[in-house]
């Protein structure tokens, strides 16, 4: 039977979004294209990373057909699993220096990396239904929600990934309508905690912070990351040198170039205006994305969408100013263009439930239609 004039794609009928996917598919090539010339054109490397990306897009489809109210009763069986995989993690998990990974023979993953997904699902499962904005027992049940899994990411230890995996779950609170002077008294109470925070740190993670703040203290040691990072940023200039023609990563002198610094071989090889044209990408892929949450009517997929957008975007803004020496190194990889396959197939399941609230956008409620 034909189609008429006016019938979509099939593609469409499933609740792509193609404005977003556009973007999401344009990212991902230009990340396979910059990891080419990172490596010093390494073509396993990104055969690699593209069949992680090829899996994280089937799963992003499978996710996208899933009514939100299957979500609905999955989260919290969800945030379950992914808190006993970190506490696995602490009795078996391996990693350099740190507890991080879990090796399943099969397959090696950071369940970390899952919990950043899974604790924004579980914010918005709490708060569906209740009253906005929240009261003070749900939000000290947040509160317990979000520092369970980030308190066992801290002890592997990774305090940047224990960091973003709590600003997922403040992005749910903020967008339930929070006031801002609680969040304001929430900044002041965070700033004034941090001579505590110091106090627990270990010793790397203290060397960190004094090296951002003086990296020319030990131009060799610890210093050399972030300093190899600036040269290569402010050595592109404004049009850069050039695909593959940057001498940072080319010559080995910037570590990490395929993973935690690859921007700063983006920013040499396109420049200033390269970095622009990446960022507005970004930019579009987060704004559209707060669009799809904004358009939908029940509260679990609105703020489940919009915590997504939010935590992305605080990964490019990490990543940039990390390698641009404006914050410390903390081991935040640059969405969709870091070498890494956890991280993208998470990233690209997360979108797959974007696509799932924007396809049931005009249901009221997760559960109407199931």
């Amino acid at each position: 039977m034909n189609r008429g004039a006016g019938a979509r794609p099939t593609w469409l009928r499933g609740g792509l979004d193609p404005w977003l996917l556009g973007g999401l598919l344009l990212l991902a090539a230009a990340g396979l294209a910059i990891l080419y010339g990172a490596s010093g054109g390494n073509g396993d490397l990104v055969l690699r990373q593209g069949a992680r990306f090829g899996l994280g897009l089937v799963l992003m489809l499978v996710a996208a057909r899933l009514p939100p109210g299957l979500l609905l009763g999955w989260t919290p069986w969800l945030y379950g699993g992914a808190v006993l995989l970190l506490v696995l993690v602490a009795l078996l998990g391996e990693g350099r220096g740190a507890h991080r990974w879990l090796d399943l023979g099969v397959v090696r993953f950071q369940p970390s990396e899952i919990t950043k997904l899974a604790l924004p699902m579980m914010l918005a499962w709490v708060l569906h239904g209740q009253p906005l904005p929240p009261r003070w027992p749900v939000l000290a049940l947040l509160a317990a929600l979000v520092a369970l899994p980030s308190l066992l990411i801290g002890q592997q230890p990774d305090l940047g990934t224990a960091l973003l995996v709590a600003a997922s779950g403040l992005f749910v609170v903020f967008l339930a309508g929070l006031p801002w002077r609680w969040m304001l008294a929430a900044g002041i109470g965070a700033a004034a905690a941090a001579p505590v925070l110091w106090h627990f740190m270990h010793e790397y993670q203290r060397n960190r912070v004094r090296t951002f703040l003086d990296p020319e203290s030990d131009p060799l040691g610890q210093g050399w990351n972030i300093i190899q990072s600036k040269i290569a940023v402010g050595s592109g200039g404004l049009h850069g040198k050039g695909w593959m023609a940057g001498t940072q990563s080319q010559l080995d002198f910037l570590p990490e170039h395929t993973t935690d610094f690859v921007f700063a071989v983006f920013a040499e090889e396109f420049g200033f205006v390269g970095v622009l044209a990446m960022l507005a990408l970004y930019g579009f892929i987060i704004g559209r994305t707060l669009v799809i949450a904004g358009a939908a009517r029940h509260t679990y997929g609105r703020l489940l969408a919009g915590s997504i957008a939010l935590t992305f975007g605080v990964y490019v803004l990490i990543n940039g100013a990390m390698v641009a020496g404006l914050l410390p190194v903390v081991g935040v990889p640059m969405p969709l263009v870091s070498y890494g396959g956890t991280s993208a197939v998470t990233l690209l399941l997360a979108f797959g439930l974007v696509f799932s609230v924007h396809r049931h956008r005009r249901q009221s409620s997760p559960g109407a239609g199931l």
